[in-house]
């Protein structure tokens, strides 16, 4: 019975093919190595705004998954070129032997799982960021004024901070500044009557104005920052509310974040797709080569044609029989019949 994809490997063929693994193995270590400063780039990322990311959120599986996933490949790819290297020398290769075993093992079963689960977690990303970001900043807007509560009280110094840095306001727009209350009561004049008024005329009492935070003034503004009363054409002298980028940040906050996760998951997955297709072929010719190692009996120089191959002979078969007895095993059983009885002896006539 024949091996599942043979191929015949002289001696000359199979020194070209240790020394190209070599190469390869050498590349998905940097590869590899590289995932795994992208995978740690976007969970430190995503760390970072975690404050504005719903708590439900599982965006940091990706990168967790593919630093386990690049480690596997890293370390795949130096343990392969030791091998590789060691396949060349008789003296050196015989400690190998028992070593390319399990690396195939852990490689395939182990590498490759992980490689499809983060591809696959990159491929699902985009819809999880958009809802996650969704609730996230529409909390983070919704506690921005409580400076005194407990557990809220840093909710404003990360907002403005995060508009600043990134150039953005409230979560869609500036105007969604306008439907929340953004200031404490506590800096509110109870004896103000517009004060008194605005909170009065609203349902749930909140104090609404038509202004926003100063972090979402943009500094290359020509002119001083104006925060209050946007929605008034009369308000402020040559100012058109209808062209706010000239004096705030145009875009919102949920947009900015948005292309800027999906900017580092996208660069990642490319990673991950190319360690994966360097993993694959690095572990299907340490495959060949142990083979063909293994038909000479491990005298790596030896002269003679040997045979590669992927599965050894009769697996085929033996999967199929293993099929075909649990087949057997689920049929139930045919009931027995039950024994014919034997017709009654004919007494003979007496003499």
């Amino acid at each position: 019975m024949a091996p599942v994809l043979p191929l015949v490997l002289p001696l000359q063929p199979r020194i070209r093919l240790a020394q190209g693994l070599r190469l390869l193995s050498w590349l998905l270590a940097v590869v590899g190595g590289l995932t795994f400063l992208c995978s740690g780039h976007l969970l430190v990322q995503l760390w970072h705004l975690g404050t504005f990311l719903a708590p439900s959120c599982p965006v940091a599986a990706l990168p967790q998954v593919a630093l386990a996933a690049s480690a596997v490949a890293l370390g795949t790819g130096l343990v392969g070129s030791g091998a590789s290297r060691a396949s060349l020398d008789a003296a050196q290769y015989p400690p190998w032997r028992g070593v390319l075993g399990p690396l195939l093992v852990a490689g395939t079963a182990g590498g490759g799982g992980l490689l499809v689960l983060a591809l696959g977690l990159a491929l699902a990303l985009p819809g999880t960021l958009d809802t996650g970001l969704e609730e996230g900043l529409g909390t983070a807007l919704a506690n921005y004024k409580d400076t005194e509560v407990p557990g809220r009280c840093q909710a404003k110094r990360l907002l403005d901070e995060l508009q600043l840095r990134h150039h953005c306001c409230g979560r869609h727009g500036y105007k969604d500044w306008f439907g929340i209350q953004w200031v404490s009561n506590r800096y509110l004049d109870p004896n103000d009557q517009d004060v008194v008024d605005r909170i009065q005329s609203n349902v749930e009492g909140l104090y609404l104005i038509d202004g926003v935070p100063f972090s979402c003034c943009n500094p290359h503004s020509p002119r001083p920052c104006l925060q209050s009363q946007l929605s008034d054409p009369h308000a402020h002298p040559l100012f058109d509310p209808r062209q706010p980028n000239l004096n705030l940040w145009a875009q919102g906050c949920h947009e900015v974040l948005l292309g800027h996760l999906q900017g580092l998951a996208s660069t990642l997955g490319n990673m991950l797709a190319v360690t994966f297709l360097l993993q694959t072929l690095v572990l299907l010719g340490l495959r060949y080569l142990q083979t063909a190692l293994e038909g000479l009996g491990g005298v790596i120089d030896g002269e003679g044609e040997a045979q590669g191959y992927l599965f050894p002979a009769g697996l085929k078969d033996m999967l199929k029989t293993a099929w075909l007895q649990g087949g057997v095993a689920r049929r139930p059983a045919p009931e027995e019949a039950p024994p014919e009885e034997e017709p009654p002896k004919e007494g003979l006539p007496e003499a």
